[in-house]
């Protein structure tokens, strides 16, 4: 165990120490004002490398300081370091017994964190009700065909102008050449469906298409409207009230998914699952000859 002679002692060069650093700190400052008239760079140099020096043996001189006090059970507290060197940076130091630091050493308690809340919105599933499929979905109108001519680049295809009571007339292209004869086309009042997306044939743009029954691809007759009907005379179906899509959106396949169930019945009246096609006030729609026909 250190003395208290050597303690002390260690102590007093400690203080004495300082005291000489700070002088010579005082000495540089003065030496740098006084620089340009007096003393040369070479003079502010070795002062400043002696200065470093003590400092070193200073630092040395506390550390040896602390060591015996340590040994000797005095407990120490962090200080900041006084000096009044300008140049090197403060330093501090900081030592604890050996109880203090069994203390630091045990493992601090990590606060639980509250779990975050999640999103009420995201953990909900979706309620909504899928998107009702059914005849409402279609624009289904009477039209007047007021001229008919062949396609000029496909044989199979007639190219019909359609009134179908809108301020301007439709283009509708008809693959019937085969079925119905030219002059059977004419001033004829039919079924169209108005809502679908229009669509280039051979170079042609269809707005719209003629509603036929069919059994076989050469069996194929348009469908007829009651006495009485006019264009723009809308077809409608009993229990399916909703309105029509201004237009079918092509990827929901919407014509694609409702045409199995669009047919002639046994008495040739045009009906889906069963409900006839209707104008209302004025009757119901049928194919000429074909029962339990696929209509498209």
């Amino acid at each position: 165990m250190t003395s208290p002679q050597t303690l002390n002692l260690l102590r007093t060069q400690a203080e004495q120490a300082d005291k000489i650093i700070a002088e010579l700190t005082s000495q540089i400052s003065v030496l740098k004002e006084a620089a340009v008239s007096y003393v040369g760079k070479d003079e502010a140099a070795r002062l400043q490398k002696e200065n470093d020096i003590l400092r070193k043996e200073v630092e040395q001189a506390k550390i040896q300081l602390v060591m015996a006090e340590i040994h000797n059970g005095v407990r120490q507290v962090f200080v900041p370091n006084r000096s009044v060197s300008t140049s090197a940076p403060d330093s501090t130091m900081k030592t604890e017994t050996v109880e203090e630091k069994k203390k630091d050493d045990k493992p601090k308690k990590e606060k639980k964190q509250a779990p975050k809340e999640k999103n009420p919105a995201a953990a909900k599933p979706d309620n909504k009700a899928e998107e009702t499929i059914d005849i409402s979905r279609l624009d289904m109108r009477i039209g007047k065909i007021l001229s008919v001519k062949k396609h000029p680049d496909a044989d199979t295809l007639y190219v019909e102008e359609v009134d179908i009571g809108e301020e301007k007339n439709r283009t509708v292209v008809s693959g019937l050449v085969k079925s119905v004869p030219l002059e059977q086309m004419q001033d004829r009042l039919a079924v169209f469906m108005c809502n679908l997306k229009p669509a280039k044939m051979r170079g042609v743009l269809s707005e719209g298409m003629i509603m036929c029954a069919s059994t076989t691809p050469d069996k194929v007759e348009i469908l007829i409207p009651p006495a009485g009907v006019k264009p723009g005379d809308r077809i409608s179906f009993e229990g399916y009230p909703g309105e029509p899509d201004a237009l079918l959106n092509p990827k929901k396949k919407i014509w694609e998914t409702l045409k199995p169930f669009v047919k002639t019945d046994a008495n040739k009246v045009a009906t889906y699952k069963g409900v006839p096609f209707k104008v209302e006030g004025k009757g119901i729609v049928v194919a000429e000859t074909l029962p339990n026909a696929q209509i498209s």
